[in-house]
């Protein structure tokens, strides 16, 4: 490349831009959800990761959204702050207003262009696209030099038509210019084709930046990316852990580490501190309440654990016969046993520091240290592992409903009965109840503390390490109309780790029934 583009100016050939949606693309997965706190934390830990361009929201989708979008523009610094809007007045009026306090911000700005979205979604002719096309990008242009153009279902949109769409919002001012594969559609070897076409037949290609955005309905999102890679894309849209709607987009850090494992191949560089990609992975798993697959690439659990005998064999007498990267490299630590009853604050600090926990209030650490002393007195060994299940309970922001304290009393010849005390904004609220178990009296007496209409879809219990004096690690899924949230909560007892969660996912709740959502949002 040798043109100037206006945030990242010269941009060799070889430099992949990270576009991260998390906050906007990610954020529209069924059961996930951030307030404005969660978000900033986000968006500065991203920023701490070497993302470039942080898609913040979509401004004219609510009040909240507008001014999430506001506040990570006002606040955080190092990314582009990048605001979704549609081929509409109202829609790039509120982006613009929303990233004018960013010290570099972006427009990104997006209409459908394959014949079924035209035909059934907008309902207009190609020719009213390709006007809508030019007075998105003309428009943009107005509140800023950098402007992202999107076709949303690019990869089911015709050749030609696709080519002549580019061209107009190229002509108009667009500088990255996307193509979606919006519904996962493509395969790899055609996503290579669009780009190739495009950089080939598109009139002003070697003046842009070509992106690609591709969801995960096939499992293909990652190989698409790296494909459209290969096919001379250079901007990268993905989200932290693959979270996104329906099947989710590429994995941020997937991604990532295949172009940097690979790099015989794709000689290609990023600026992310992949060290941090296991803390990142994390603190999402931790505001949003939905964990990671134990199997996930790079930040499972799972990835860097070796069972069979001759892995063993292998890895004892060289790491490379059956580790491609090393775990080091993602975040990840070979030791995890540390902690134990007389640790002190300064210890735990140190291993809060260690674990890639930064910016935590002096509340938060406290909070955490006095759980980890009540747990280190129950375990003889307290892992690491239940240090990141302590401080993540103890950091979620939206706590309008907080649990002060439960009894229980139960058995084979007694129903469940509960006594809880919680605070409701505030509020302290005193409760008994009965249920079938002790879970059930639990969750009924939260119900009667805080009255409301979402029923119990999914309830799970884990454990955070191994042994009878691990920590059990719950997961509670509620719903209510079309919404979805997922909580999470842990402690040494089951009940009371139930409990946490229940109110962690109530809590979420609350913050999306506040949220607007946009009419017909994909890209």
């Amino acid at each position: 490349m040798s043109f100037q583009h206006p945030s990242f100016g010269h941009i060799a050939d070889n430099r992949i831009i990270i576009f991260d949606t998390t906050l906007r693309d990610g954020e529209q997965s069924p059961g996930f959800s951030m307030n404005l706190g969660e978000k900033l934390r986000m968006a500065h830990a991203l920023a701490a990761l070497g993302v470039d361009v942080i898609e913040a929201g979509f401004p004219a989708a609510s009040e909240g959204d507008f001014e999430s979008v506001k506040q990570i523009a006002d606040n955080v610094d190092g990314p582009v702050i990048c605001g979704l809007a549609r081929s509409a007045p109202k829609d790039i009026e509120a982006a613009g207003k929303a990233i004018k306090g960013a010290r570099r911000g972006r427009i990104h700005n997006f209409i459908s262009t394959s014949p079924l979205h035209m035909k059934y979604k907008l309902r207009m002719e190609p020719e009213r696209v390709l006007e809508l096309i030019a007075f998105g990008n003309k428009e943009s242009r107005r509140y800023t030099d950098d402007v992202e153009w999107s076709a949303e279902d690019g990869s089911r949109t015709e050749p030609d038509f696709l080519c002549r769409c580019v061209e107009t919002a190229i002509a108009n001012g667009a500088t990255t210019i996307n193509i979606p594969d919006t519904v996962g559609f493509a395969t790899p070897d055609e996503m290579e084709r669009i780009f190739t076409m495009l950089k080939e037949r598109v009139p002003g290609a070697d003046q842009v930046i070509f992106s690609t955005h591709n969801h995960n309905d096939l499992g293909l999102a990652v190989g698409n990316t790296l494909a459209a890679v290969e096919g001379g894309a250079r901007q990268i849209e993905c989200t932290i852990n693959g979270i996104g709607e329906r099947a989710g987009n590429a994995a941020l850090e997937e991604v990532v580490m295949a172009l940097r494992t690979r790099h015989d191949r794709y000689g290609m560089e990023t600026g992310i501190e992949t060290p941090r990609l296991l803390g990142m992975s994390r603190l999402l798993a931790t505001i949003t309440g939905f964990d990671v697959q134990p199997n996930k690439a790079i930040v499972g659990r799972n990835a860097f654990a070796h069972e069979s005998g001759i892995h063993q064999d292998g890895i004892l007498k060289h790491a490379g016969t059956y580790e491609i990267m090393t775990p080091e490299s993602v975040g990840w630590t070979s030791t995890s046993l540390v902690l134990g009853k007389h640790s002190g604050r300064a210890a735990f600090r140190d291993k809060l520091k260690a674990l890639g926990y930064e910016g935590l209030t002096e509340e938060t650490v406290n909070a955490a240290f006095q759980r980890f002393k009540t747990l280190a007195d129950h375990k003889k060994i307290v892992f690491d592992d239940d240090v990141r299940a302590l401080v993540d309970d103890e950091s979620r922001d939206h706590e309008r409903v907080r649990l002060t304290s439960l009894e229980l009393q139960g058995g084979t010849q007694h129903a469940a009965q509960v006594v809880l005390d919680v605070e409701v904004d505030g509020e302290a609220r005193h409760v008994s109840s009965t249920g079938n178990g002790p879970v059930d009296a639990v969750f009924r007496a939260i119900g009667e503390a805080f009255p409301h209409e979402a029923t119990l879809a999914l309830f799970s219990v884990a454990n955070v390490t191994e042994g009878t004096d691990a920590q059990a690690r719950t997961t509670v899924r509620l719903q209510e109309g079309g919404r979805l949230v997922d909580g999470q909560g842990s402690d040494a007892d089951t009940v009371v780790s139930a409990a946490r969660a229940y109110i962690h996912a109530l809590n979420k709740l609350l913050v999306k029934r506040t949220r607007g959502e946009p009419e017909e949002l994909s890209v």
